[in-house]
């Protein structure tokens, strides 16, 4: 009986999703993220991506568009990788434009942008989709784990009739990112 007992402890312990660093909430869970987001490059260099946690349960890696090109790696699977492990996402030049893209294997062929005029086809609507990031400045190395300063990204992976809005699903702290935000329509507001 406690072989049994242990191997079913063991075998919870393996399938268990990756942990969770402290999060940046979202301070409207529930509702749609209103603010759009551009990202660029901020210095020619590479562009490094860090987990910092998930709570979705689809298995999901991010991968990133340069200057509209498709990525051809994704990386930091959300239920493989620890919270703080790096991902180099290549080299670009500054100031070319920058699209995350998450997919996930429950919506197979299909992928989450953070450009939401993209997301048409994710969210199964005509035109542009919903707005799938939240994002925000990280500075305070509050999400511990060796996490440096950057863009903290955060994704929604469901489309909307499905979705919760908590935009936790899969985090990610973007370094050589730069971001501008458009409030509920509004002029873009730079951010570092």
């Amino acid at each position: 009986m406690t072989r049994t007992i242990l191997a079913a402890l063991a075998a919870t312990v393996l399938i268990a999703p990756a942990a969770h660093a402290e999060s940046i909430p979202y301070p409207n869970s529930g509702t749609q993220n209103p603010d759009t987001y551009s990202f660029t490059a901020s210095k020619t260099g590479d562009i490094i991506g860090y987990f910092a946690g998930s709570s979705a349960g689809w298995d999901e890696q991010v991968g990133l568009m340069v200057n509209g090109v498709f990525p051809a790696s994704f990386g930091l699977d959300d239920h493989s990788t620890a919270v703080g492990a790096a991902f180099n996402f290549g080299h670009v030049n500054a100031g070319d434009k920058l699209v995350f893209v998450l997919t996930a294997n429950g919506n197979p062929g299909k992928f989450a942008y953070s450009d939401s005029s993209l997301n048409g086809p994710y969210d199964s609507m005509n035109g542009a989709g919903a707005n799938h990031v939240y994002s925000t400045a990280y500075t305070d190395g509050s999400l511990g784990h060796g996490i440096p300063s950057g863009i903290y990204l955060a994704f929604e992976d469901l489309p909307p009739s499905w979705s919760d809005f908590n935009y936790h699903d899969d985090t990610f702290v973007f370094t050589n990112v730069s971001s501008a935000v458009s409030t509920g329509g509004a002029v873009p507001e730079p951010a570092t």
